[in-house]
């Protein structure tokens, strides 16, 4: 992956936080949050969450993650974002649903550092050949749905699902 800018790093005691409605509007941000991405508040509240997303994020990912919360579960995922400055910062982000008698009304998401290993020797390369390939195709569309394949096959390869996946991962977290 090309990161530009300079990498940040955050206490691993600190946690990210911030609320989205439905359509992934920022509605609430924690001062993390704004110290590591270097946004004020009204910089990002009522806009898409995806402000923060970096160019080099396999959209597979966001794919898997959004199929997940819309249907009510959790995820884990590694994600790198990026900086207001062009910094990025990895994190192990933890995104649930909100509920208001028992209808989804929005989501929640409470990100950690990660380990740097994992990231360098496990994360960086999955998501380079994901994004290769969403890259690659000159259809946004078959791009996506080629990376999701690719990822899904990595998986039943493994013979283990995606949380299964994760979750090995994070207990070197």
């Amino acid at each position: 992956m090309n990161f530009d800018g300079q990498e940040v790093f955050f206490d691993r005691n600190d946690l990210i936080v911030s609320k989205t409605d439905l359509d992934g509007r920022i509605t609430y941000a924690n001062h993390t949050f704004l110290e590591v991405s270097d946004f004020l508040e009204e910089d990002v509240v009522g806009k898409q969450h995806n402000v923060i997303r970096h160019k080099n994020m396999p959209r597979a990912v966001f794919d898997m993650l959004w199929d997940s919360i819309k249907s009510g579960e959790e995820i884990f995922a590694y994600v790198v974002n990026s900086t207001k400055h062009g910094g990025h910062y990895w994190v192990m982000a933890h995104v649930t649903p909100s509920r208001s008698g028992g209808d989804i009304v929005g989501y929640h998401s409470t990100r950690r550092t990660p380990n740097p290993n994992t990231i360098k020797n496990v994360v960086i390369p999955l998501y380079d050949k994901l994004s290769s390939i969403e890259s690659r195709n000159p259809s946004k569309k078959a791009g996506l749905q080629e990376s999701v394949a690719t990822f899904k096959s990595m998986l039943a390869e493994k013979n283990v699902s995606y949380d299964e996946f994760i979750a090995d991962l994070k207990k070197d977290d």
